[in-house]
């Protein structure tokens, strides 16, 4: 039961799902070559069982109600996952691990904007602050890609976390307290998409077992039980502690590909990173003084 969850347990399940989370840059390296549409294809088929598994447990065996009561809200932040998805998975494979983990990193300040524009939801002197410091270094990130041909990586990455952000902002706008429903309705969404796109564009759905293997495992493990732990853990961990300690993600993606298969980070990655990653802290730091409305819970 959550209320049993003490703080500290829910500070390690956080981090623990943050680390699942690190790992799915690793992972598409590893699956090779296959395509974007295909890779999203099977992850989500790896994804959706688990988070229907974790939804029928923790809702009492009643997990059709709690998908049901997600709405078009639900609906709506489900194809925002679709496009956040797609996205980051083209930007792993276009871009470096670094460029994109940090540029997702952004993600919550866009959720800032888009919550300000959409909902009329008031922002923080604080917030504003990070925001045009966090676009500096998107700046210097996304300028480098641009130069050096990887700007559809880098810009798919930025197009990716406000995917995320948008999903986040129709789960406020419908008041829907549970984010795994719309998750996993996202996941049978991702399904779908990416099988209609394989198929319109006459593509192939096979690809060697090794890859078919790591990208349910991503689905299934890093992500799907990365969102299951990381949201029991959320439920008694400050909004803006969380901001802090999922940056763990981005830290740790790009060390897992320097490990193991020796990818670097260029200067001008590691300044855009640091610049950007000062001021998602800085945001979150301050927000511990001004606690806001709960994003997902």
């Amino acid at each position: 039961m959550v209320r049993d969850v003490s703080y500290r347990t829910g500070v390690l399940l956080v981090v623990m799902g943050a680390t699942l989370w690190s790992l799915n840059g690793l992972a598409i390296r590893l699956i090779g070559d296959a395509g974007t549409w295909q890779v999203l294809f099977y992850r989500s088929l790896g994804m959706a069982p688990v988070l229907f598994v974790t939804i029928t447990i923790r809702s009492g065996g009643h997990p059709l109600k709690q998908i049901r009561a997600a709405g078009w809200p639900g609906v709506a932040g489900g194809f925002g996952l679709v496009f956040a998805f797609a996205g980051s998975i083209f930007a792993f494979q276009n871009t470096t691990v670094a460029n994109a983990a940090f540029l997702f990193a952004a993600t919550p300040l866009f959720t800032s904007i888009m919550a300000w524009a959409l909902l009329k939801e008031p922002v923080r002197p604080a917030t504003w602050g990070a925001i045009a410091l966090a676009a500096i270094g998107m700046f210097v990130m996304v300028g480098e890609g641009l130069s050096i041909g990887a700007g559809l990586g880098n810009l798919a990455a930025v197009a990716a976390a406000a995917g995320f952000s948008a999903f986040t902002v129709a789960l406020r706008k419908g008041r829907v307290a549970n984010m795994l429903p719309s998750v996993l309705i996202g996941g049978v969404l991702a399904i779908i998409v990416a099988g209609a796109t394989i198929w319109l564009r006459g593509e192939s759905f096979a690809l060697p077992p090794r890859a078919v293997a790591i990208a349910m495992f991503m689905g299934a493990a890093l992500v799907g039980l990365g969102l299951a732990v990381y949201t029991v853990g959320s439920r008694v961990v400050a909004a803006a502690e969380l901001g802090l300690l999922s940056m763990v993600e981005v830290m740790l993606a790009p060390v897992w590909v320097w490990l193991v298969l020796d990818e670097g980070a260029s200067l001008a990655t590691l300044i855009g990173g640091a610049i950007l990653l000062i001021a998602i802290a800085f945001n979150a730091a301050t927000g511990m003084r001004h606690r806001p409305p709960a994003l997902t819970t």
